[in-house]
């Protein structure tokens, strides 16, 4: 079975993913992506390369699930509480206060990267918990994006085990979500605040202006460049004033730092300049 995977050979693999799935595989880590592809091949019992891609083009269950574990991202309910809590005392109030000042109904915010949907609606969780006036004021869009099909549909689902509310006291427990068996549903004044869509993040984003932007624990996939392209995507997309959130082990890099002054480094929160 295969230990390791060439550089061409993945090249293949990312022509076949590229064609029946239009996702470009290029621009992520290289090394972490091979270890993946190596899993699937030993688990579909496929030792050569060649015969691996012939079952990608023929058996879309198989290309599903390679793409599932090439995109798989950990997260839970307000994974790190303390970016949450600044979301709540500082973000928030200043996105809020920056859309009245200019005049504006509604505020646009996005994840990326949204894996299960947990940090979008941990979002509109926090919204509807401490922010009520403003959601009567303004209208509120929540977009989580994701490349993989079936994690969105999952996603859309609103249903979690129980390990991924480890974060969430008893009393929002109780109030948002309604366990069955194993399974908490989520409350659909939750669910219907956060609306799903597939795309790539490392093509250009054409979406309407936004006024914050997390995209946490997404970048550490991707090469230097690749990061570099979708900060500047990002900064594209955000208003003068808006507002980026990454990861706890991510960084600005290259020119970005001159697009952006950070709000709170520990949090890794940054305000777009120009």
């Amino acid at each position: 079975m295969p230990t390791e995977i060439t550089d061409q050979e993945l090249a293949e693999i990312g022509l076949v993913i590229k064609k029946f799935r239009n996702i470009d595989l290029f621009n992520r880590k290289s090394d972490c992506i091979k270890r993946r592809i190596a899993m699937r091949m030993r688990i579909t019992n496929n030792p050569d390369i060649t015969e691996y891609c012939s079952l990608l083009q023929q058996s879309g269950p198989e290309l599903d699930l390679l793409l599932k574990m090439l995109t798989i991202h950990v997260s839970q309910f307000f994974r790190n509480p303390s970016m949450f809590e600044k979301l709540k005392e500082e973000v928030f109030p200043d996105v809020f206060s920056t859309a009245h000042n200019s005049g504006r109904k509604s505020v646009q915010i996005y994840s990326l990267g949204c894996a299960g949907g947990e940090e979008p609606y941990s979002m509109a969780i926090l919204l509807k918990e401490n922010f009520s006036s403003n959601l009567q004021k303004f209208e509120i869009n929540i977009v989580a994006i994701d490349v993989d099909s079936h994690t969105l549909q999952s996603a859309e689902l609103g249903e979690f085990i129980e390990d991924k509310l480890k974060n969430i006291s008893d009393e929002l427990r109780y109030k948002y979500f309604k366990q069955n068996g194993s399974i908490f549903r989520l409350a659909p004044e939750i669910s219907q605040m956060v609306s799903f869509l597939k795309t790539d993040i490392t093509a250009n984003l054409q979406l309407s202006a936004a006024d914050l932007v997390l995209c946490r624990n997404t970048l550490i996939y991707f090469t230097r460049p690749a990061q570099e392209m979708i900060l500047n995507h990002i900064a594209d997309l955000l208003s003068v004033g808006g507002i980026l959130v990454l990861g706890k082990s991510e960084t600005m890099v290259g020119a970005l730092r001159k697009r952006f002054e950070p709000i709170c480094r520990i949090e890794r929160i940054y305000r777009k300049l120009c």
